[in-house]
């Protein structure tokens, strides 16, 4: 099922304690933000959701963590913990509202992280980490969210190659295993798509203050 703006309401918000115990790896974290990255991207999609990323367990630091790509820091990842009480810039608390969601294909067939697929995944996501953003591709990066903006089809010589926001980053990641996000091919991929996804669904609501 999709996921709709008004979980944000209506969706009770729960302490770190009790929804990190339903925390599964691959996982996802879709977040509504008010900063002023976030207001881009909401301003692109005309919707709420504004940044995901992966929940993903590291069991030799029994550490829930999140993997992320974020604008000026490129991709990285932080305890699941530091993520929902403060922003990628520091901001606290968290300027906005954060939703744990699962996909009904990672969940039913790449659970564990010992699978080859659950592997594979992981391989690409940490592989990542460390990629920072010259300057001209953070200007790619915001020339396809105008292009959303827009509803322009993106060219493909604009698309992501090493450079992500945090949905393209995320959808990569997903494809790693065989499992697409639907979306309309304009502009970007966005946050939103996957919530519109109907076979993500809301799992719980973060407590970010």
């Amino acid at each position: 099922m999709a996921i709709e703006d008004d979980v944000l309401v209506h969706m009770p918000p729960e302490p770190f304690g009790t929804i990190s115990r339903r925390v599964r790896d691959g996982d996802l974290l879709l977040c509504a933000g008010n900063d002023p990255f976030s207001r881009l991207i909401g301003w692109s999609t005309k919707s709420p959701w504004t940044h995901v990323a992966i929940a993903y367990r590291w069991p030799s630091l029994d550490r829930i963590m999140a993997f992320e790509a974020v604008q000026q820091l490129g991709v990285r990842t932080v305890p699941l913990q530091s993520f929902i009480r403060q922003s990628s810039s520091g901001q606290k608390p968290y300027p906005g509202k954060i939703i744990l969601a699962r996909h009904e294909d990672f969940a039913a067939n790449h659970g564990k992280h010992t699978s080859d697929d659950a592997r594979r995944f992981a391989d690409f996501a940490i592989d990542r980490f460390g990629d920072r953003f010259a300057p001209m591709e953070i200007a790619k990066i915001a020339l396809r969210i105008t292009l959303g903006r827009l509803n322009r089809d993106m060219p493909k010589f604009m698309g992501p190659k090493n450079e992500f926001i945090c949905s393209e980053y995320v959808a990569r990641c997903f494809e790693r295993v065989e499992i697409k996000i639907p979306w309309d091919g304009l502009g970007f991929i966005a946050p939103a798509d996957f919530a519109n996804d109907p076979k993500i669904k809301a799992i719980g609501r973060f407590r970010t203050s």
